[in-house]
């Protein structure tokens, strides 16, 4: 199963993340296309890093996720913080969800590049495209199919700190666009290190496939951004944002 023993030490890991011009940018997106948002569904929403910085900002949010641990450690979040924020612990290909007319639907950190077949995907932007409102905005990012191809292809990836190591493989199936993560954590416990094992799969998906979907879905005003900017996506880029009207 992914993100259980991971959950309690994604914050430590990620901890390089700047999560703040993450927001920043998600409000540019926002402002830029002339919406009023005052509530946000966020799927796939994991520790919170967003959902939490967006409710302290005055936004009406709900958070779902698959992974009870990454939920768990969402909700410890926000008994620190005192705030209150509603998780629910669900599978988004199940979306469960009785709330319409939402100004915003988000989903950020490559949550769909978890979702393995397109059928699938195009189950997801059509439960999506029901619960906005006209008008209502739809932003999500992936990692884009050069980097899944070209940067984590095949590639091993580590670091050791002081409490906690990790080595990160990844294999890459070129018939199939998947790429299989095999994680191991070592974490320190006294005087010793914990070993916890993990394996990821993410498809990579180009961008005529994900446009195809979400036209098929209904979505039409569609923009496509690369890496935090709002230059046109191209073949390098690393990070793909999408952004469509309702």
């Amino acid at each position: 199963m992914q993100y259980e023993s991971f959950a309690f030490i994604y914050d430590k890991l990620m901890d390089n993340v700047d999560y703040g011009m993450w927001i920043n940018y998600i409000e540019n997106i926002i402002k830029r296309e002339n919406v009023i948002v005052k509530n946000i569904l966020e799927l796939a929403c994991g520790t919170g890093n967003l959902t939490i910085p967006l409710a302290q900002k005055g936004y009406d949010i709900v958070g779902i996720d698959i992974s009870e641990e990454m939920l768990d450690v969402a909700k410890q979040k926000c008994l620190e913080e005192e705030i209150d924020v509603v998780f629910l612990n669900q599978d988004m290909r199940e979306l469960d969800f009785e709330i319409y007319d939402l100004d915003c639907v988000l989903c950020a950190c490559d949550g769909f590049n978890y979702i393995l077949e397109e059928e699938e995907l195009k189950n997801i932007f059509e439960n999506v495209y029901k619960l906005l409102k006209e008008e209502g905005i739809f932003i999500f990012d992936i990692s884009s199919y050069f980097k899944m191809s070209n940067i984590l292809s095949n590639n091993t990836f580590g670091e050791n700190r002081e409490d906690i190591a990790y080595i990160w493989q990844n294999y890459f199936d070129e018939e199939e666009n998947i790429v299989e993560m095999d994680l191991a954590f070592f974490i320190r416990n006294g005087k010793y290190f914990e070993k916890f094992e993990e394996t990821h799969y993410q498809r990579a998906y180009n961008n005529e496939e994900i446009l195809d979907i979400l036209k098929h879905t209904g979505f039409n005003n569609i923009k496509v951004y690369k890496d935090f900017t709002f230059l046109q996506a191209d073949e390098e880029s690393e990070r793909v944002f999408f952004v469509c009207k309702k």
